[in-house]
């Protein structure tokens, strides 16, 4: 580009997205306050089910410019509005993604808490529309939560800026590995399909390099993959295992993260963290080998198939459960 033109090409391409966000705010202002109309006037019975067909065929017939307001849309406009009327906290989340995925949302979402994290998550990651309804499908709300209750007690504590940040699974089903499959066939479906792996850990994480050599007296070590998140500020190593876990396996974790702080990290960086992922896992042995460490550790397991959603919900259920005990 030629250095004369930079800024105004900004200027330009600045201006633009701010007005396909006003028209987007004003689309969502305008379905909000229609299923509004529609919900108070069935509320109070001055309309029955069938003057919303009605209204569809009106509009069709009479105002043909018009679009999207067929009596299938009205209905959802209306479900949209008494989903979150009483949460006016994230009235401006839904003005700042698109329609499309706010239907997504709070069709395919059956709480609160899982509709706001999805929301935030949205407009934090910027999500296209196919990211979303893959991350939805794959359960990332329930993941994520299990995900904040199996941290080591280092990145347990409040001040840690962990949470929301790892899973207790990941869903690696765009690999198509064979079963069984070895480390090393794990590892390098990890790098071939390394665009579709960022974002199923979030797109604060940067990709530093697999292999990565740390050099500890007279040998030679490599971490499977390295990365760097942004938000955290802070080197993250991830150990492959295709076998179950072991407690063993956090010694080599632990001695990495160790080589990483003394050697390689910069004095305005946070301590690195270690994600130790294997095919499977037994959550009291995890539990156990956790307890002690003093190293900010997680382990989590890796699926290739997109999980049960309904078993993960259970065992949400069942961990807030012993919460709350």
């Amino acid at each position: 580009m030629d250095k004369r033109f930079f800024d105004i090409i900004q200027l330009i391409k600045q201006s633009r997205n701010n007005a396909i966000k006003n028209v987007n705010t004003e689309l969502i202002n305008l379905y909000w306050n229609t299923g509004e109309f529609i919900s108070k006037k069935l509320e109070l019975a001055e309309w029955g089910d069938s003057v919303v067909t009605e209204l569809a065929k009106y509009i069709q017939q009479n105002e043909p410019d018009i679009k999207g307001f067929s009596d299938k849309n009205l209905w959802r406009m209306k479900q949209f509005f008494e989903t979150y009327k009483a949460f006016p906290k994230l009235s401006t989340l839904l003005r700042e993604i698109s329609w499309s995925h706010n239907l997504a949302i709070f069709s395919r979402c059956k709480t609160t808490e899982e509709r706001a994290f999805y929301l935030k998550l949205s407009k934090q990651e910027n999500f296209s529309f196919r990211e979303l309804d893959r991350q939805i499908s794959a359960s990332l709300f329930e993941r994520t939560m299990i995900g904040n209750s199996k941290l080591s007690t280092v990145l347990r504590e409040p001040n840690s800026g962990i949470t929301n940040t790892f899973k207790d699974s990941y869903i690696l089903d765009f690999l198509n590995l064979p079963e069984p499959h070895s480390e090393s066939e794990l590892q390098l479906g990890l790098i071939r399909q390394m665009k579709k792996f960022i974002p199923e850990l979030g797109k604060d994480f940067l990709f530093i390099g697999e292999e990565y050599k740390l050099q500890v007296g007279n040998s030679d070590f490599y971490i499977d993959h390295l990365f760097y998140h942004r938000g955290l500020q802070c080197m993250v190593a991830f150990e492959l295992k295709a076998n179950k876990f072991k407690p063993d396996h956090l010694g080599q974790l632990n001695f990495y993260l160790e080589a990483l702080d003394r050697d390689v990290r910069n004095p305005n960086e946070n301590p690195s963290i270690g994600v130790l992922l294997c095919k499977d896992k037994d959550s009291e042995v995890v539990e156990y080998a956790l307890s002690r460490s003093l190293s900010p550790t997680m382990v989590s397991e890796y699926k290739t198939q997109l999980p049960d959603k309904k078993l993960l919900q259970q065992k949400l259920h069942e961990l807030f459960d012993n919460e709350d005990n």
